[in-house]
């Protein structure tokens, strides 16, 4: 049975570049790094783009396994650079680093993924498999976006500029579980 999705699309959806399904080879994990859906809501609905659109992943699933899709899979969502044309993004709402992404002293993500919020995104992926015939790879956020940058507290360290879903995903189980290959770089 398909998971329940609920479609909450942004306010400039329909600015975002269109796709077909078959273009959609990879998806790639987020993480928030945002203390709630709301939050990251409202992340998403700034404008920051000439387009007249906003960094925002497809779908989001929050702690208690309710998965929202903000933008339609044939749409180009702004998730990860160099990267959007062919993936699919997928946020789970974690803590991550916030609200000291960048300060050297604060890398360390302590908020495990609840095992609710993991069943959730397997069911995701299975059905997003049987929507997009070529979807073959998963990565993470931070195998594909590997830049550093200054540190906030001192710029004369560098830190990651992602670093999601971070160190306490659990990759083996999702990877047992989604028929996917990871894919890094």
């Amino acid at each position: 049975m398909p998971p329940l999705i609920r479609d909450h699309p942004l306010p400039y959806v329909d600015r975002l570049a269109e796709r077909p399904a078959d273009a959609v080879r990879r998806v790639v994990i987020h993480c928030t790094e945002l203390p709630d859906l709301a939050t990251a809501r409202e992340y998403g609905e700034r404008l920051q783009h000439a387009s007249g659109t906003g960094n925002s992943g497809h779908y989001y699933i929050d702690r208690d396994g309710r998965i929202e899709r903000y933008v339609p899979g044939t749409r180009v969502a702004h998730h990860v650079r160099g990267h959007n044309a062919h993936s699919i993004g997928i946020e789970l709402v974690n803590r991550g680093r916030y609200p000291h992404w960048w300060d050297s002293r604060q890398q360390t993500m302590t908020e495990p993924y609840p095992d609710v919020q993991i069943a959730a995104l397997l069911d995701l992926l299975a059905e997003l498999r049987r929507e997009f015939p070529h979807l073959r790879e998963i990565a993470g956020h931070e195998d594909l976006d590997t830049a550093r940058m200054p540190a906030s507290d001192d710029p004369s360290r560098e830190v990651p500029r992602k670093l999601d879903p971070g160190p306490l995903f659990p990759w083996d189980a999702v990877l047992a579980g989604c028929g996917l290959r990871r894919v890094q770089g």
